[in-house]
């Protein structure tokens, strides 16, 4: 009997660098070859440096640009999200905010978020627990538990060249898997129950005998 192929993850990386390229695009670019060793996975960049102009200037959801509104609904349907930005004046850029002003308050609720940043040193390390993982906290996504930070000497030609960089970022996914697949599993499980319950109710002849019909959610 022939197997069914796995069901790819959605994995949505954004990169918060101002500029391209960059050591956070080839630090997001890293982890996702790195996740794609132990998941089938499709992967979607964005480029904040790409993307900026398109809604810098926009103050509610109402005024974005076709593009940006796109790349909000990729986020907000990502099975795991991967959140990357350099480290400017103490924190994550102001276009990696604004950007996320605009994700759907609870769109990412108990969805994985790896967390990753770069900076010009070792002593930014900490923007991944005093910035990143309060903000994701705010939408309750599930911040995995470790990040990943590199910092201008782990790179060789803005590739991932560190040894320890490239081991931290393979304990980073091998410590999320457990919580990456379970919250996966359990998203997918609902989302087969609503799918059901929904079939069930298209094929009732008359709002009368739907009324009538218990539905059971979970089994």
């Amino acid at each position: 009997m022939t197997q069914t192929p796995p069901q790819p993850l959605r994995v949505v990386a954004v990169s918060g660098t101002l500029s391209s390229p960059s050591k956070t695009d080839a630090l997001v670019d890293a982890v996702l070859d790195e996740l794609a060793l132990v998941l089938p996975i499709e992967r979607h960049v964005i480029r904040l440096s790409e993307l900026g102009p398109l809604f810098a200037g926009a103050l509610t959801r109402d005024q974005l640009d076709e593009r940006v509104e796109r790349e909000l609904r990729a986020v907000e349907g990502a099975d795991l999200l991967i959140a990357a930005s350099p480290v400017y004046r103490a924190s994550f850029t102001g276009l990696f905010k604004h950007f996320f002003d605009f994700v759907e308050q609870y769109a990412l609720v108990d969805v994985p978020v790896l967390l990753a940043a770069t900076g010009g040193s070792e002593r930014h390390a900490l923007i991944l627990e005093h910035s990143l993982r309060p903000l994701f906290g705010f939408f309750q996504a599930l911040t995995l538990p470790l990040g990943v930070y590199a910092h201008a000497s782990d790179f060789t030609d803005r590739r991932v060249t560190a040894p320890l960089l490239q081991e931290r970022i393979r304990a980073a996914i091998a410590r999320g898997l457990p919580l990456i697949r379970s919250s996966v599993d359990e998203a997918r499980r609902i989302q087969r129950t609503v799918d059901g319950v929904r079939d069930e109710l298209d094929v009732l002849p008359t709002p009368a005998a739907r009324d009538a019909v218990p539905v059971r959610l979970y089994s």
